[in-house]
């Protein structure tokens, strides 16, 4: 919003020395982080007693699962997602460029998927049950906001004159010169990348900010490449796949550091309260979304590789139960088989961390290894 003022003014030919800072795009991030934890921290005490107010017995506890979660985490409050929307979702429209579709696409399918996290969490607050809405609806949902907004990045999105076929093609870390163009099939695999992103950042949300803080370290990660993607002198000296425009998801990246940020302040061990389906399909959907448009859909599983394990480990274990009745891991997701083998929970949450931190760096170094 603010930069579209920029243009207008600078159109006009009047010239107001200050907003010259809005042409950077480093500066807009960097206010985007900012004012999304401002957003975040503003709503804080009073939006978590009113949810407590509202929920009553706050979020379900899965009796099956850790016993000292159905005590100690007992009556906290969810849908804190709409506080980490709030933040980052306002910070973008203020910072970013609105006339950008990569920002838009960002925007709408963060948001309709902050709008099916909600409508989950809302069942299984007013059901008292851990069953939110029906699996296959939601994954019918899931996948078709994801296609809508691949379409949109497809045909709407800018191409490089030299890459025609980049939009429909997907790219491989460590080739450079490795391009493969799917077609029609793209958008089948890029919409199986923004759902499984979606549903794998859902599955790491079991522990006290254990999903919030790999989510900003995947996307400050991915705000660095945005940016150099979306810049043509570091796509051609890194040698990587330049998409004009895409940089400007960098800003959004930010807001959803800031409104990270912000919400971990109240998710720090003991959680006051939960993001819930709402923050964790809506910020796995938008790291999704974001990859997809930087052409780095295979990175996003390096840097992301945390998430990754944690569906990894829920399919594993529903498919070898059904078909041998045992089970792989202690218990699933992954984080709650250290639980079981006596981590503590600062233990598990702290040293996933460090492993997101390791995956972030590594996804990074693709860059420069062509």
């Amino acid at each position: 919003m603010l930069y579209l003022l920029y243009l207008r003014l600078a159109e006009h030919q009047h010239y107001v020395p200050v907003l010259n800072l809005l042409k950077y795009l480093t500066f807009r991030t960097g206010m985007s982080v900012v004012t999304a934890q401002v957003i975040v921290n503003a709503m804080g005490s009073r939006f978590i007693r009113w949810m407590q107010a509202k929920q009553g017995k706050g979020q379900p506890i899965r009796k099956e699962g850790i016993e000292r979660h159905i005590i100690e985490k007992a009556g906290t409050p969810t849908m804190g997602g709409l506080m980490i929307l709030a933040g980052l979702l306002g910070s973008a429209l203020i910072w970013g460029d609105l006339a950008n579709v990569y920002v838009w696409v960002a925007i709408l399918v963060t948001g309709a998927y902050g709008v099916l996290g909600f409508l989950d969490d809302y069942a299984k607050v007013t059901k008292q049950s851990t069953e939110g809405l029906s699996g296959p609806a939601r994954l019918l949902i899931e996948f078709l906001v994801a296609i809508a907004g691949v379409l949109l990045i497809v045909y709407f999105g800018q191409v490089s004159a030299t890459e025609g076929h980049l939009q429909t093609s997907l790219t491989f870390p460590i080739f450079k010169n490795l391009v493969l163009d799917l077609g029609w099939f793209y958008l089948a695999f890029a919409g199986v990348v923004i759902v499984g992103s979606a549903n794998a950042v859902n599955f790491t949300d079991g522990l006290d900010g254990l999903a919030i803080v790999p989510v900003m370290i995947a996307a400050a990660a991915f705000g660095v490449i945005a940016y150099l993607v979306g810049n043509f002198k570091f796509a051609e000296y890194l040698q990587v796949h330049f998409v004009p425009g895409v940089g400007e998801l960098a800003v959004f990246c930010g807001a959803m550091i800031g409104a990270g940020l912000g919400f971990l302040w109240y998710n720090a061990p003991p959680a006051r309260i939960f993001m819930g389906d709402t923050g964790s399909l809506a910020l796995g959907g938008a790291l999704g979304t974001i990859a997809v448009a930087c052409k780095h859909e295979i990175v996003l599983a390096i840097v992301g590789g945390l998430f990754v394990a944690e569906a990894l480990s829920v399919i594993i274990q529903v498919a070898y139960f059904k078909r041998t009745g045992r089970r792989v891991f202690l218990m699933a997701p992954i984080h709650h088989h250290f639980e079981k083998l006596g981590w503590a929970e600062s233990t598990v949450v702290i040293r996933f961390w460090i492993v997101a931190i390791m995956l972030a760096m590594l996804g990074l170094a693709t860059l420069k290894l062509r």
